[in-house]
């Protein structure tokens, strides 16, 4: 498949961190055995940068991975993944950008209630996006993030109060 792409090509590889073959072999955690895999690191990287390269040009490859730690060495050197960007949750001024873009809304009496919400909850800007296009009327497409983003913060608390309970039943066994 790598092979038949064109010149002037976009190939994107999601959660490459979950790729069983691509994982770090310094960590121990590579599965060498598993029969289904048609892509090894090897040939990856052979295609990336190796014979396959001198076959045609432009071709931008995009990697997202959950766990940059999980990838082996070889495959992000500089040279060969040339950026790194963090996609990190979504902060208040993310935020804003995207009442601006989805919603036409600069100045609106719930953004300060919202951005305080989304600094103290773990929502990542796609989630917040889906809220904001559930409605093309500002006023019930924020309410309706206020609650998304208040049932997120219930949870939040209630995963911390489980917690807690757990310390306190390990230190009495």
């Amino acid at each position: 498949m790598l092979a038949s792409t064109k010149n002037r090509s976009i190939i994107v590889i999601e959660d490459i961190d979950c790729t069983i073959e691509l994982q770090n072999r310094d960590d121990g955690s590579h599965n060498y055995n598993d029969s289904d895999s048609q892509v090894t690191l090897s040939g990856l990287l052979s295609f990336i940068d190796g014979l396959w390269s001198c076959c045609g040009d432009e071709r931008i490859f995009v990697f997202t991975a959950n766990f940059k730690e999980r990838l082996d060495p070889a495959l992000i050197r500089p040279g060969r993944m040339d950026m790194h960007i963090h996609m990190s949750y979504c902060t208040p001024s993310g935020f804003k950008i995207l009442a601006s873009n989805y919603l036409g809304i600069k100045n609106h009496w719930k953004l300060g209630q919202i951005e305080e919400l989304i600094t103290e909850v773990n929502a990542t800007p796609a989630e917040i996006a889906e809220e904001l296009t559930k409605s093309d009327h500002g006023d019930i497409a924020l309410d309706g993030l206020i609650k998304f983003n208040k049932k997120k913060e219930d949870s939040k608390e209630k995963i911390v109060v489980e917690n807690e309970a757990d310390k306190k039943g390990d230190k009495m066994n």
